[in-house]
């Protein structure tokens, strides 16, 4: 359904790729649900994480204060979560996890510092405790700190705990 709407309301493929970097560095593609129009400028975002990664500001989205590249619709699939699906297939391909620090782009990896790069030394996760414990709310360095805890306290319990939270997390 969610294909059939992206293809309604928006010309150009319904799944978006993208390299992203995952398990001990190495490149992957992430597949999602497109909801930029086709050719979207990228550097938008990448100014945008710039600013917040050297900042102490909120890790706020540009979704939120209304960007002019999504398609109709897309700000609610973001919200929901319903444009990650996708990534289901990264996970059974065992490129992803369903917990763990999601993946970033590379210009982000470049950026960060050698204490942060250690954020892959786990699968990425659809979800993580970032998701859970704060999300737009948190600077940048407060996100790497929940990161890293996942990645040093990984446990079957913990990513049952941050499974159990993430709907709410989307709702609230």
């Amino acid at each position: 359904m969610i294909w059939m709407f992206i293809k309604i309301v928006s010309p150009g493929a319904a799944l978006f790729k993208q390299e992203r970097i995952g398990h001990m560095g190495k490149r992957f593609r992430c597949l999602k649900f497109r909801t930029m129009a086709v050719n979207a400028d990228t550097g938008v975002h990448q100014s945008h994480m710039n600013r917040l990664m050297t900042s102490n500001q909120p890790m706020k989205k540009l979704d939120g204060a209304g960007d002019k590249r999504l398609i109709r619709g897309g700000l609610w699939l973001r919200a929901l979560g319903a444009d990650e699906l996708p990534q289901l297939i990264n996970v059974l391909r065992g490129e992803m996890s369903l917990v763990g620090p999601r993946p970033c782009v590379a210009y982000e990896y470049e950026m960060f510092l050698p204490r942060h790069r250690q954020r892959c030394e786990t699968l990425p996760g659809l979800t993580g405790l970032w998701q859970v414990k704060g999300k737009n709310r948190t600077t940048f360095e407060k996100m790497m700190e929940l990161d890293l805890a996942y990645v040093e306290r990984k446990s079957l319990f913990l990513d049952l705990t941050i499974m159990a939270g993430t709907v709410p997390a989307i709702l609230f």
